[in-house]
């Protein structure tokens, strides 16, 4: 039996070889859908990765506490923002909470000797950078009589630091902000970018009493609060905690809808992260078609390499080989074609991937698990759609098959 396959095996790497143009055109569409099922599913989970290590990147265990019911500023619009006062009580009632960060922002003009740059400035605490997992790169953070005054003080990130201090330590100089200038502190280690794509590192932080006095004009509100969790704890009794809080605060009357919401970032990682495996999901599926148009292709090609060797069946039938011999040679050599065109596949795929996930700069995930998967599907591919070409040749009459021109 060993022997009659390695021998059907010659013969069907003899046939692909006396045909190499057809045989690479045969297969090419086999090459195109285990190339393009690869690329899609490696991709998406590189798009996963990415996604969730920049929402993780965001915070460590980050509510977000808005007003309105709703994510957005339309919802927003009609819900009384937050106070000072808000931030004691969650620090002093809610234990849970390691650090609240109270957070106004605005996206103004920075001007630094001859150079300008814009940006957005966010007031806020030293449990910003607690909240949101920033480090100081050089410099300090903010005092306590900046954070209680509302001192002229700054901290600046690495994209602002290279846009407006090119050449040496920005430490100790001034900055100008909007209409007013204030002493870089600090400046903040580089994150790189966002879940939405946007620069983290574009930023400058300063006490929220200077940005409440100097940009937004509004002593009192605080559109936005950032709130870390202590390690360990599930987020849904976090929540609810938080939300009975701020009923109470803002007298809501029982039956009351909530004018506030509150957003775990890691559910927000998990929706996009299903969200993204769904497309996933569908982009493979709608590649592996061409698989299918590959499968097509080989039958045609299959079918008519029979026509064309009819004599040469007939002879070998006629000479002793039995059905099932004929039929396992054309059987062979079309799941030799799909393998081969499989295999092209894979590495076609493997260098696509490492091309696109550096254009894009997403990780490179290998799977070994979906690059097996589509090799052996590409074999399935050669028996479903060679099958029945072997068949027929494998019943030739011999006497007709001899007389064939």
């Amino acid at each position: 039996m060993i022997q009659m396959l390695l021998n059907a095996l010659l013969l069907a790497l003899r046939a692909i070889r006396r045909n190499l143009m057809r045989s690479f055109l045969t297969v090419l569409g086999v090459v195109i859908g285990v190339a393009a099922v690869i690329t899609m599913v490696t991709l998406g989970n590189g798009a996963t990765r990415m996604v969730s290590d920049q929402i993780s990147s965001l915070g460590s265990n980050l509510l977000i506490l808005r007003p309105g019911q709703q994510l957005g500023p339309r919802d927003a619009a009609g819900a009384p923002n937050f106070k000072l006062s808000d931030v004691e009580a969650l620090e002093t009632q809610i234990p849970s909470l390691k650090a609240v960060a109270p957070m106004v922002s605005s996206r103004v003009m920075l001007v630094a000797g001859n150079q300008n740059w814009q940006s957005q400035v966010i007031g806020s605490s030293n449990a910003y950078l607690t909240a949101g997992n920033w480090n100081i790169a050089s410099g300090r953070e903010f005092d306590e009589s900046e954070e209680t005054a509302g001192k002229s003080s700054c901290i600046i990130g690495e994209t602002v630091r290279k846009q407006l201090f090119p050449r040496g330590s920005p430490l100790g100089d001034g900055l100008r902000v909007k209409n007013f200038s204030c002493e870089i502190i600090g400046v903040l280690k580089a994150k790189g970018q966002g879940a939405l794509g946007q620069d983290q590192d574009d930023v400058v932080l300063m006490p929220i009493r200077t940005a409440q006095r100097r940009l937004t004009g509004n002593l009192t509100d605080v559109p936005t609060l950032m709130l870390s969790m202590r390690d360990g704890l599930a987020a849904e009794p976090v929540m609810e905690q938080i939300r009975r809080l701020m009923r109470e605060r803002r007298k809501l009357p029982d039956g009351a809808d909530d004018d506030f919401n509150v957003m775990d970032t890691r559910q927000i990682a998990e929706t996009l992260s299903g969200t993204i495996r769904t497309l996933t999901g569908l982009l493979g599926a709608v590649a592996a078609v061409s698989l299918l148009v590959g499968g097509i292709g080989i039958m045609n090609i299959m079918l008519v390499s029979v026509t064309e060797r009819t004599r040469e069946i007939g002879i070998r039938l006629a000479i002793g080989a039995l059905e099932h011999e004929v039929l396992l040679q054309f059987l062979i050599e079309a799941v030799v074609l799909s393998a081969l065109g499989g295999l092209v596949g894979v590495v076609l795929a493997f260098f696509v991937c490492l091309a696109l996930t550096a254009l894009m700069a997403m990780p490179f995930l290998f799977n070994p698990g979906i690059n097996l998967l589509a090799f052996v599907f590409s074999g399935a591919i050669g028996i479903v759609f060679g099958y029945m070409p072997a068949r027929r040749a494998a019943g030739l009459d011999p006497i007709v098959a001899l007389r064939f021109e």
